[in-house]
């Protein structure tokens, strides 16, 4: 266990409360409970040696591994084949619902296809981030693992409990070692439980074969509500099941990602922890869940959105950039300094200190996904409307000043154009939405503050020499932000002014249809390093492309970005320039604007066609 696989060599499964990565050997690496947010259990991905992982895998053969996902669910199914035989696991775990719980499963069930093999099981798990001590317990029906902070248990299903006897059990230093032969047609494996209130015992495999029907029928249901019937459905739909693993069901927020402090680029700094939920990124989500049809989805994330609107409204201040999945905004930000990170990429930060900066720009996607939502049928109620209010009051009175900006930068606080667009957008929006309904608002000041804002970027926020909008005011770095321009209605595709934006975004952040965010050499954020190029960009420029007229280079770009996917249809944060995913994994952002684009574009070229 000294290797670390690639983020690309991972699949996803969970119960919308938790998660779970599980590596093509069959290793659960990631595992955090009772909550996406909470401390891990296993965390081999971060440190292979100190971080806890449950594997298994095929002993002493050489094998080939593959992996796919039981189609129309997150369902993960792992194959290993040698020359002995050819065995496989199916890994999910049974949804949990809405109510808090502390207690998950995950089910991992062996199954042997054609011939014999020898399975190797190990189970070692590390509590709180590997920072508790841990005992282990041999049980006559399973195995049970108590620290301070959790009760882990192993309960293995029939006929594993027949397979596996006494010498074939090895318990040390309070981790466990188990061997099992399994042969054409057995079927076995282990339930592992968070929080079990019972001690382990043998589940029988009819009982686990019932948890799989649930999960499996639960996940088709869901996806059957989808609308989306373009080029690009498999993708899509994949985009869209992600999405939903990374959603909290008791609140209906969605996380940035399951994982924590994985490297934008290996070897760097740049490691953060994303279990948490952006104003921006769920702003987004309601964009592309109503754009699949899924519109109960879509009000959750909306309601949820507008507690946090309700809260900010009332207190005077702007929205925080992200919270907590149960709302709350205590992110306090630390080194784990006993892991080495991913491949050695340190420092490992949990929690997020750039929790209190201010971006201005989500008040203009919260906005935006309001208005988004009102147009389906999804209002806001009086109490809701009455924090707007005073929240774009606020940016009435605020918008004028330097931020950090949407790349969260943790050098001095700039004038970025990004964020005086979206506050335009905020404002643009709240006046459709009280013209809309005949709601009250003091729209002649909000009238008057959005057309000084349009004013002042195209006075400042557009550079001729460089003839390209740019980063940030008085200074002629480009930012690939800039790109959602069009989109959002600030400026017509046709517009000269935005055509050689986007060549100038084409010459300088574009490599064969990759977008850099902008460049770090150019425009210094605080942090040491480079990156790779930044997926969500990459969409964003297909769709401009797409909107400036040129369907058939962003058609091209885009089937160019789907072969970066992992063998699964995933997607991390960014692709390194040697290809490989970088940063958290899979990332909401990514797939988000996948589906957004994917839907735009197949729009535009039905248009065409006709």
């Amino acid at each position: 266990m000294d290797e670390y696989l690639a983020l690309e060599d991972h699949g996803l499964i969970g119960d919308l409360q938790t998660a779970a990565l599980i590596a093509r050997d069959g290793t659960v690496d990631w595992f955090c409970a009772p909550r996406f947010d909470s401390p891990s259990i296993f965390a081999g991905i971060l440190d292979r040696q100190r971080g806890g992982y449950l594997r298994i895998a095929p002993d002493g053969v050489d094998y080939l591994s593959k992996q796919l996902y039981l189609p129309g669910t997150p369902i993960l199914i792992t194959r290993f084949i040698s020359a002995d035989g050819v065995g496989e696991i199916i890994d999910f775990m049974p949804v949990t619902g809405e109510q808090v719980t502390d207690q998950h499963r995950l089910v991992r069930m062996v199954n042997m296809v054609r011939g014999s093999m020898r399975f190797r099981i190990e189970c070692r798990p590390r509590f709180n981030y590997g920072r508790d001590r841990h005992d282990l317990e041999l049980q006559a029906d399973g195995v049970a693992f108590h620290s301070s902070s959790m009760r882990l248990t192993v309960n293995p299903v029939r006929p594993v409990g027949r397979l596996v006897h006494e010498a074939d059990v090895h318990a040390s230093g309070g981790d466990l070692l188990m061997f099992a032969t399994f042969r054409q047609g057995d079927t076995g494996g282990m339930v592992v439980e968070t929080a079990s209130t019972h001690d382990p015992r043998v589940i029988p495999a009819d009982e686990v074969q019932a948890m799989f029907e649930q999960t499996r029928d639960y996940w088709r249901r869901w996806l059957d509500c989808s609308r989306y019937t373009g080029r690009w459905r498999e993708m899509v739909e994949r985009s869209a099941i992600t999405l939903k693993l990374m959603t909290y069901a008791p609140s209906g927020a969605m996380i940035a990602a399951p994982t924590a402090a994985l490297p934008e680029m290996v070897g760097g700094t740049r490691n953060w922890d994303y279990r948490y939920t952006w104003i921006r990124d769920t702003s987004f989500s309601v964009h592309a869940l109503l754009g699949l049809g899924f519109t109960e989805e879509a009000t959750r994330y909306v309601d949820w959105l507008d507690e946090r609107v309700r809260e900010a409204g009332d207190s005077g201040n702007p929205l925080k950039i992200m919270y907590r999945i149960d709302g709350s905004s205590d992110l306090h930000e630390e080194v784990l300094d006993h892991f080495e990170g991913y491949r050695g990429s340190g420092p490992v930060r949990v929690g997020n200190g750039a929790a209190d900066q201010l971006q201005l720009d989500i008040h203009g996607e919260a906005l935006y996904a309001m208005h988004l939502a009102d147009e389906q049928g999804i209002r806001a109620s009086h109490q809701v409307w009455r924090s707007t209010v005073k929240l774009v009051d606020w940016l009435c009175d605020n918008w004028d000043q330097p931020d950090a900006g949407i790349w969260e930068s943790r050098s001095h606080p700039r004038n970025h154009t990004y964020g005086r667009l979206m506050s335009w957008v905020a404002l643009d929006r709240a006046i459709r939405l009280a013209a809309r309904h005949g709601r009250p608002g003091n729209t002649s000041r909000w009238d008057q503050q959005r057309d000084t804002i349009y004013n002042q970027v195209m006075e400042h926020g557009y550079d001729p020499g460089r003839r390209s909008f740019v980063q940030s005011y008085g200074e002629s770095v480009l930012d690939a932000a800039l790109l959602t321009m069009p989109s959002v209605g600030f400026v017509t595709p046709s517009d000269p002014m935005w055509q050689s934006t986007l060549h100038a975004i084409d010459d300088e952040l574009v490599s064969d249809s990759l977008v850099y965010r902008y460049d770090p050499a150019a425009s210094p954020d605080g942090l040491p390093g480079d990156e790779g190029t930044f997926n969500m960009c990459t969409f964003w420029y297909v769709e401009a492309l797409a909107y400036a007229g040129r369907l058939d280079e962003a058609r091209l770009a885009f089937e160019k970005m789907l072969t970066f996917s992992s063998h699964l249809g995933l997607y991390a944060e960014e692709i390194a320039p040697s290809g490989e995913q970088t940063g958290n994994f899979p990332q909401a952002f990514s797939h988000l604007a996948l589906i957004n684009t994917a839907v735009a574009l197949d729009q535009l070229l039905d248009r065409r066609r006709k």
